[in-house]
């Protein structure tokens, strides 16, 4: 088991080093139904192991120019003081509800990795964000990465490129700074009340840490976009999974109980389907609309 637990830690490591995010969302259900760590120190752990991470990953994209300090720098310090007032938070909620709300992260991580995302022209890119649009997303991420243990990639690195403008590959090297951030922040709050078994979370961020300065290396190489639509579909059955691990027993042997679940796996199922394909089919639909269209833009 520990050899898988490694193993799965260095998975977890190359995707943030690949995508800026992503890979921290898998670390608390690594933990926690691996390891076996319990829900509240698998948090801590989580934040401790992905804080250490993105910072030596960043390493990699720092070297190729692919961060902005001062966006990185601003949007972490108000991450910082959300995630710390998560981090505080979070040991006094249920860990029913704390799990809940990872497994809706993860949904929210999948949809956004299936999908994709838009890349900005070059044109409309600036140097760095508006800084109240900054401390604001900064603040909203970070109490989610508190609270969950998630680092809020999935979150920071839409906001850099729909917001600021940034290139994809920028947009990741700036959410690695961002993310060990108020990930550290976030381990500050969890280890005034939980305790931490160092020797695993040594053992796992180690692990990490290699996957991430090979994903650091990968990163700007290689085409990305189907391995980024795979993993999003994986994270997608570990939130189902997570989620239903929460439901009671009681609540299965009830034949009205478990209409309800159908009806809303049914439902998010629906939902789902909708924006990975309908809404999908439309992008695609417009992008290949410019793209015919741009050889005659050129001839004028």
């Amino acid at each position: 088991m520990i050899i898988v637990t490694l193993v799965a830690a260095v998975v977890v490591g190359l995707t943030l080093g690949l995508f800026g995010g992503g890979g921290s969302i898998l670390t608390v259900p690594l933990l926690v139904y691996v390891a076996g760590v319990p829900a509240k120190e698998a948090i801590a752990m989580s934040l401790f192991t992905v804080g250490v991470t993105s910072a030596v990953s960043a390493v990699g994209h720092a070297r190729a120019g692919r961060i902005r300090w001062k966006t990185g720098l601003v949007f972490g310090a108000a991450g910082m003081a959300g995630a710390y007032g998560g981090g505080l938070l979070g040991p006094h909620l249920p860990e029913a509800l704390l799990m809940v709300a990872f497994a809706v992260m993860m949904a929210a991580t999948a949809i956004a990795m299936i999908r994709g995302r838009k890349t900005p022209s070059h044109d409309s890119a600036r140097t760095d964000l508006p800084v109240a649009h900054v401390v604001v997303e900064g603040v909203v991420v970070g109490v989610v990465t508190g609270l969950v243990g998630a680092g809020g990639g999935f979150l920071v690195v839409p906001a850099l490129v729909l917001l600021g403008g940034l290139p994809m590959s920028v947009a990741v090297g700036t959410s690695l700074i961002v993310i060990a951030m108020k990930s550290f922040a976030g381990f500050a709050g969890y280890l005034q009340s939980v305790p931490i078994d160092w020797s695993a979370a040594l053992s796992i961020t180690a692990a990490a840490v290699v996957g991430g300065l090979i994903g650091g290396r990968l990163a700007g190489r290689i085409q990305a976009d189907r391995l980024r639509e795979a993993f999003g579909w994986f994270v997608l059955a570990m939130g189902v999974f997570v989620l239903s691990r929460q439901v009671p027993p009681s609540l299965l042997d009830s034949a009205w109980g478990l209409a309800v679940l159908v009806a809303a796996a049914l439902s998010a199922v629906a939902v789902a389907a909708y924006l990975l394909l309908v809404r999908g089919g439309r992008d695609r639909a417009g992008r290949a609309t410019r793209a015919t269209r741009l050889p005659q833009t050129d001839r004028r």
